[in-house]
């Protein structure tokens, strides 16, 4: 798994049919200390993330496992949201969100036995 972080999101009318109700983020790869590392990827998504969150993504066959019975041709998708890091000897955690962009809490059912 690699840490990168939504920079953008694409649309596309004409794309292969397994791809159809797939959300593609456009995905800056991060170093272990948020560091920018390498071009921006494109990556389906599993788990809803939004513009500026901080995520955790993985290459190669793995990436269509989210997507079972289905396997969309996929080599990339973002399987987290990464709440915040904590590096070994920081003084505190590093937060995962931009400064100026806040995640709601996810609202969760609650089950009537």
């Amino acid at each position: 798994m690699y840490f990168g972080r939504v920079v953008g999101r694409v649309w596309a009318t004409v794309k292969s049919p397994h791809l159809e109700g797939q959300r593609l983020l456009v995905v800056q790869p991060l170093s272990p200390e948020l560091e920018n590392r390498g071009k921006p990827i494109i990556c389906t998504d599993c788990v809803g993330a939004g513009s500026g969150e901080l995520i955790y993504w993985v290459r190669g066959k793995e990436a269509s496992f989210p997507f079972l019975p289905q396997e969309p041709p996929v080599d990339t998708t973002v399987v987290g949201i990464v709440d915040s890091v904590h590096l070994q000897g920081a003084p505190e955690p590093v937060p995962a969100l931009a400064a100026d962009a806040k995640r709601p809490k996810a609202h969760k059912p609650s089950r009537k036995s």
